[in-house]
């Protein structure tokens, strides 16, 4: 503000006039000035600028190609986690089926035990009730035995001991004969 105070000021004070004498003014000095600095400018700002323009091209450019290599990879990686995915469900299936058939295995072989052990325990009792059977009929014609000599002895006397020598005499003699 204080710039635009003290020219104002200077402007009031003064007198400013147009100078129409173009060498005193220096105006053709001024002119080809402008035209060479323009001249010798433009090339090298031209220059500049290209290059900055190419940099900024280049940049671009290379950009461009990171994000499509990135998006192929992104694409391929996608590609691998579908395929991984299938991969992990056919296995978690084989898992549940094999597990499946080797509950259902493990099932069967179960019964098959239970059954063996069935006909196992089924033969274990009847060689049992047999051998008790055995041990009754050998007590029983051991008793038997036991009680018939008792009477025999009791019911047994001199005559009678005689007759049954002579008659097992003649069984022998008829069989001799034979």
């Amino acid at each position: 503000m204080k710039i635009f105070d003290l020219i104002a000021q200077s402007l009031l004070y003064s007198s400013v006039s147009f100078n129409s004498n173009f060498l005193e003014a220096n105006v053709l000095n001024i002119l080809l000035l402008l035209i060479g600095l323009i001249y010798v400018l433009k090339n090298f700002l031209g220059s500049v600028l290209n290059e900055r323009q190419n940099k900024v091209l280049f940049a671009i450019k290379e950009s461009e190609e990171r994000l499509e290599q990135a998006t192929l990879r992104l694409n391929e990686a996608k590609k691998q986690l579908a395929q991984t995915q299938v991969i992990i469900n056919q296995i978690i299936n084989e898992a549940e089926d094999t597990a499946k058939k080797v509950r259902e295995s493990i099932l069967e072989q179960g019964k098959v035990d239970i059954e063996k052990l069935t006909q196992s325990s089924k033969a274990s009792i009847k060689f049992a009730e047999n051998q008790v059977r055995l041990q009754i009929q050998h007590q029983i014609t051991a008793l038997a035995i036991q009680k018939v000599t008792s009477e025999m002895k009791s019911q047994m006397n001199p005559v009678m001991h005689n007759k049954i020598i002579d008659q097992s005499i003649m069984q022998l003699e008829g069989k001799i004969n034979l």
